[in-house]
């Protein structure tokens, strides 16, 4: 079956709107109000941050703004001009510009809106976007650099996949993580089960997945799904040392990322089919299901104030 991404992220993007940045540290990118990246000449890493509108989930015209970002990445070949010197990207981390939330996960409210209308294909246009994006983060883009998530805030569902695509999951100590899928009777399908069986096995990952329970950063770090608990506030320091600790082995610590996802392989075509279970099993749900997701489409809304980056 030939899946395409929705028409939102089919459209052009403009390229990025750059600046560079007085101090003669960095430059910054602009690609939509919802997402700016900065590289930063110190540390030869790229930091993207997102604030979607208007909920702080991955919207189709957020998931357009990633893949243009992870474009642009691919179409640097690794590499920035940063002022008329090209220096090579050895980090790229991405996080939230929304203060509290990391990211709450897919869009409950055009889930809703598809299963009502048994837009079956519409479902799966959806999810595979989703994966588009997840996966080029997972491989690096195919280019040899370490992949950073770093957590500040709520990180739920889709969000919690997000960041578990990442080689190196770090977090705010308030950071939350969760998958509330099931308790409107679904589960998260867009490589939850994927990246946590790698790390926790079959029944770790099920029990995580099938509890609906709200975990902290500290018991993630504990279950070996964070790596690193950094303070509130933090979370940039804390990520700018530990580039700074593996500067003498950067290229083996990259090339090691590169093995362990060679031996513990995801394949996309894995990715993909977990989608269609996902899409099926959505269009299943009963009116109450429904009216339960509706509920945390309210609580995305209640979380979600202007957050544009300006």
């Amino acid at each position: 079956m030939d899946l395409h991404v929705p028409s939102e992220v089919l459209k052009a993007r403009p390229h990025p709107v750059s600046q560079q940045l007085t101090n003669g540290n960095g430059v910054e990118f602009k690609f939509s109000p919802q997402l700016r990246a900065y590289f930063d000449k110190q540390t030869r890493a790229i930091w993207s941050r997102w604030a979607p509108e208007p909920r702080p989930c991955f919207t189709p015209s957020l998931l357009a703004d990633i893949r243009a970002y992870y474009d642009f990445l691919a179409a640097r070949g690794g590499q920035i001009d940063c002022y008329g010197e090209e220096l090579p990207i050895e980090y790229a981390v991405f996080a939230s510009a929304s203060p509290g939330v990391f990211n709450l996960g897919g869009d409950l409210d055009l889930f809703r809106q598809l299963i009502d209308m048994r837009d079956r294909q519409g479902l799966l246009r959806y999810g595979r976007a989703c994966i588009d994006v997840l996966y080029r983060n997972y491989i690096g883009h195919e280019l040899p650099i370490t992949t950073i998530s770093l957590v500040q805030g709520e990180c739920l569902g889709g969000g919690f996949e997000a960041a578990l695509s990442g080689d190196v999951l770090v977090a705010e100590r308030s950071a939350r993580f969760g998958f509330p899928e099931i308790i409107f009777n679904l589960f998260p399908g867009m490589g939850a089960y994927s990246f946590l069986e790698r790390r926790l096995g079959q029944r770790g990952t099920e029990q995580l997945i099938t509890s609906g329970k709200i975990y902290s950063a500290e018991e993630m770090a504990a279950l070996g799904v964070v790596d690193l608990v950094a303070e509130d506030g933090g979370g940039e320091a804390e990520v700018a040392a530990l580039i700074r600790r593996r500067a003498r082995s950067r290229n083996g610590l990259a090339a090691l990322a590169a093995v362990r996802r060679r031996v513990h392989r995801i394949e996309f075509s894995e990715l993909l089919d977990v989608v269609q279970i996902w899409v099926d099993s959505a269009l299943r749900l009963n009116p109450r299901d429904l009216k339960l997701m509706q509920r945390l489409v309210s609580r995305q809304n209640g979380l979600n104030e202007p957050h544009q980056i300006h």
